[in-house]
């Protein structure tokens, strides 16, 4: 629900503003949103019969407590209580009002708080063409402005300074700089035309939130219709447009304001578009958060997307229920349009990830890791690194999740989608984890399933195109032992895609499956919705591999083995870089 200049969303607050905010720190007693906090607040205490209710000398009384509040802004105490003997109950038992100013501090920074500023194009200097000094004059200056106030009310009401000053962004956590300039669409996509897209970014971190779930569910489905046909023109303060560079293709994700956590999120894993990206017409659009209703009328999956072959672009839509907020039906669905689109291209996806190893002795690999979610592609690199740290010059991520192999004159090549990761934070070393946490968005830390996004590398190095020497299957299901070795070669591609195709792992839970699952390719992402593209791909590339002498092979995690979460992974990450120890190259 959007009321005024200002939204809630269930835990999330978004601003909005034309670059405009209050200028003293009492001025922000008199906004219509600190007056909807404060309310909200007095709400939740009663239905808890909070004994915070006390400080009420004769029932509860908010447009009293409100003035109450406006004058401990400015004045202390006892000058309240002389300009205003009726507030003077109020201070009978000190202590509790100060509780009072403390829990509806807290109460306010328990909402994830989001700062919009619309660079409007009347203005001589708009606000996405100063943006260090919008933020300055916005989010920054709006988090002074809280601190101050919360400090002055505490401080006036018990005459005593503090003496440990938390410096909190106690405002806002995120600002977005958005333009209405027009997007390049065509035609039929007019009914988005009122929705400003992000130019600019603003995180306070480590950012935290905490989405409404935390698993996917089901497979997303290819459709007859397009869900445009659909929906009614989108509304400007409902919407945002999240312009973002997936590999080499420009995908326009529309987010609804709901899932405003998540749509911010993509900024650590997708680099905005250019001005020149912005110049041209997207490779896809993903509709993220359409009403529940309108979805049903596109297709009983909730979950779709739909070629336009006439346009040449695909569309996608998934639904604003609470069981589609979680960041994988973002990150997934965009992946997947991008490996429609790679296949028709005549490139073959992979999902799994890819690092460019540099020994200090010279040495080199480049390693494909392939495998399904949690099958400890992410966590074998990370014990590669904790563990090879006296051997290893460089190491550069070229795809963390999902990236393509391209045939060039002869010559494999692998490129990425993204440059950053989204990552389970009970499979990640506690070390790296709070090594980073400085640029990190953690999503729902409390829970199972717990996520952390956060940059690992640049779009130059995930876009330049890097040759092949390892080409692994992570298999996260079978234990180690003398039939069983770490690293096994496979003596033929007939042998290879076999393993590759039946797409074995044992799952980890970050979807609702369970147990042993075969998945094809353990890609649902594309391929599965693809076959009749994929199938000769496939062929195609794994007799390349083989013929460019590329070791091609599986690589044993134990990931999904109870007691092996984190050694399985760490006697992989040994056996690899033995291997590349011991390599010609």
């Amino acid at each position: 629900m959007v009321k005024g200049n200002f939204g809630f969303f269930g835990k999330q607050i978004v601003m909005y503003s034309d670059g405009k905010v209050p200028a003293y720190s009492d001025d922000l007693t008199r906004t219509d949103l600190f007056k909807s906090v404060l309310h909200r607040f007095v709400v939740q205490l009663k239905q808890k019969d909070s004994s915070l209710l006390k400080i009420f000398p004769a029932g509860v009384n908010e447009e009293q407590l409100l003035f109450l509040i406006q004058q401990l802004a400015t004045y202390k105490k006892k000058a309240v209580i002389q300009m205003h003997p009726e507030l003077e109950p109020y201070f009978k038992d000190k202590y509790l009002l100060h509780q009072f100013v403390e829990s509806f501090y807290n109460f306010w920074r328990n909402f994830e708080r989001f700062f919009v500023c619309y660079s409007d194009e009347m203005l001589m200097h708009r606000h996405h063409e100063r943006p260090y000094t919008t933020f300055n004059d916005t989010v920054d200056n709006l988090n002074h402005l809280v601190r101050k106030l919360y400090r002055e009310l505490c401080e006036n009401i018990s005459d005593e300074h503090p003496n440990v000053y938390r410096q909190l962004p106690a405002g806002f956590q995120v600002g977005l700089i958005v333009v209405e300039d027009p997007l390049d669409l065509p035609s039929p996509y007019t009914k988005l035309d009122n929705v400003n897209y992000i130019k600019q970014v603003l995180i306070e971190p480590p950012l935290i939130i905490d989405p409404p779930t935390n698993t996917r569910t089901g497979e997303f489905k290819r459709i007859q219709v397009n869900p445009m046909d659909f929906i009614v023109p989108l509304e400007e303060h409902e919407w945002i447009c999240y312009p973002a560079q997936v590999g080499e293709l420009l995908v326009h994700v529309f987010f609804n304001n709901k899932f405003i956590g998540l749509g911010t999120a993509l900024s650590n894993l997708f680099d905005l578009a250019t001005e020149a990206q912005l110049k041209k017409k997207p490779d896809a659009i993903y509709l993220f958060g359409i009403p529940l209703y309108v979805a049903s009328k596109i297709d009983s999956c909730p979950t779709v997307f739909f070629e336009d072959t006439k346009n040449d672009i695909i569309v996608a839509s998934v639904p604003d229920g609470n069981e589609f907020g979680y960041f994988g039906y973002l990150k997934k669905m965009m992946l997947t349009l991008h490996n429609a689109i790679m296949m028709k291209r005549g490139r073959l996806p992979v999902h799994g990830a890819m690092v460019k190893i540099e020994l200090m002795d010279g040495k080199s690999a480049n390693i494909i890791i392939m495998g399904d979610t949690g099958a400890g592609k992410s966590e074998s690199l990370e014990a590669f690194r904790k563990f090879g740290g006296d051997y290893i010059k460089e190491m550069t991520v070229i795809f963390d999740d999902m990236g393509s192999l391209a045939i060039d004159n002869g010559k494999i090549k692998a490129f990425g989608t993204e440059m950053g990761a989204f990552v389970r934070l009970d499979d990640l070393n506690p070390g790296y984890a709070f090594g980073n946490i400085d640029r990190s968005i953690i999503m729902s830390p409390q829970k199972k399933n717990a996520r952390v996004v956060l940059p690992i590398t640049t779009m130059k190095d995930v876009l330049r195109g890097q040759k092949v020497d390892y080409f692994l299957y992570a298999n996260n299901y079978e234990v180690v032992d003398l039939t069983h070795p770490v690293l096994e070669r496979f003596d033929s591609s007939q042998k290879a895609i076999e393993v590759f195709r039946r797409g074995r792992s044992m799952s980890k839970g970050t979807t609702s499956s369970t147990g042993i699952t075969e998945t094809y390719f353990v890609n649902i992402f594309g391929p599965v919705q693809y076959k009749e593209l994929h199938d000769p791909l496939a062929d195609k590339y794994f007799t390349a591999l083989f013929d460019s002498k590329v070791f091609v092979g599986q690589m044993r995690t134990m990931l999904g083995i109870s007691g092996k979460e984190s050694s399985g992974p760490e006697l992989a990450a040994k056996a690899l870089l033995e291997m590349i120890k011991k390599s010609q190259t």
